[in-house]
């Protein structure tokens, strides 16, 4: 195991928020380049809430996002990085040096790596009722992950405008059973939205839709036209995005919250840099992993410029 050097008083070279797939990916890069860093997390990984990825590459059968996860802390703890468990609650600059506030304590550095995600909007249930509809694949949040796994099912989609109608027709490319639910009233739809869902044959219920709940092997949705039983619920309720600390900073962000980055994902605030779901893009492992190893790269060059970095 090599072994980096012990923290100090002196700043680190990065530190990294969030310890997700995009987080771990960074340090494991970051640590290779024998940077001194730290990573902080909130334990909140969108990832550990995957019961079973399959179209994550290397991993024949799939993986649980919690063993996934779990793998990833290994080979960083092989490198000698500990993912230090906390919230970082404020997040300052001052003659180019980073202070992040934890509850405990304080940590310095010259640059930071946002990796801390987005959290989906869950449709209305018992926390206890959505992890079990999770975990059994009765409730999914990623077409885009297991859409192969709910072909020819009868599939729900909670929402509507244009989010929720674009949800519902690709998911129609799974299956002809599709059925389009409105979360809180009528539907809010285009004329022309709602002729291409009529043309495709799915169903367009309004809403609202009360608790979920499951049933058997089904998950039921109350809704006023009645229960109405599923293989499989969608909730296309948006999301929030995770980039208070960074836009507190003046960061650019979308109007949704997503960081603005270059094609090297640094901020608009030097130093500051961001990968994975909370930079608007494909939210899939696979691409937080992939902007993780550019953002790294790109600190490790950035720090060059301004400090020497030999041995």
């Amino acid at each position: 195991m090599i072994v980096l050097p012990p923290m100090d008083d002196h700043p680190l070279d990065c530190l990294i928020i969030g310890a997700g797939p995009a987080g771990l990916t960074a340090a494991i890069y970051l640590a290779r380049f024998h940077l001194r860093i730290r990573i902080v997390d909130a334990g909140r990984s969108r990832a550990a809430m995957i019961p079973h990825t399959r179209n994550h590459a290397g991993y024949p059968g799939g993986i649980a996002g919690k063993d996934l996860l779990a793998r990833m802390r290994e080979q960083v703890g092989e490198l000698g990085i500990e993912v230090i468990e906390g919230l970082v609650e404020t997040i300052g600059k001052a003659d180019g040096i980073f202070t992040a506030q934890l509850p405990d304590q304080q940590v310095r550095a010259r640059t930071v790596l946002l990796a801390t995600g987005v959290v989906n909007n869950a449709p209305p249930m018992a926390p206890e009722i959505h992890d079990a509809a999770l975990a059994r694949g009765l409730l999914r949040y990623c077409p885009i992950c297991d859409g192969f796994e709910v072909t020819d099912k009868r599939i729900a989609v909670i929402g509507t405008e244009t989010h929720g109608q674009n949800e519902a027709v690709f998911l129609r490319t799974y299956s002809k059973d599709v059925t389009l639910i409105a979360p809180n009233a009528e539907h809010v739809l285009a004329p022309e939205e709602r002729s291409r869902l009529e043309e495709l044959g799915v169903r367009i219920i309004d809403g609202p839709c009360r608790s979920l709940r499951i049933d058997g092997d089904q998950i039921l949705i109350p809704t006023p036209a009645g229960d109405l039983s599923f293989d499989t619920a969608y909730p296309a309720l948006g999301s929030v995005i995770r980039s208070e600390l960074a836009i507190s900073l003046g960061a650019e962000a979308t109007a949704d919250g997503c960081m603005t980055v270059d094609d090297h994902q640094r901020t608009t605030i030097p130093g500051l840099y961001a990968a994975g779901d909370v930079v608007k893009g494909l939210d899939q492992i696979s691409h937080a992993m992939g902007e993780a190893g550019v953002a790294a790269t790109t600190i490790r060059n950035d720090l060059a410029k301004e400090m020497t970095l030999a041995r």
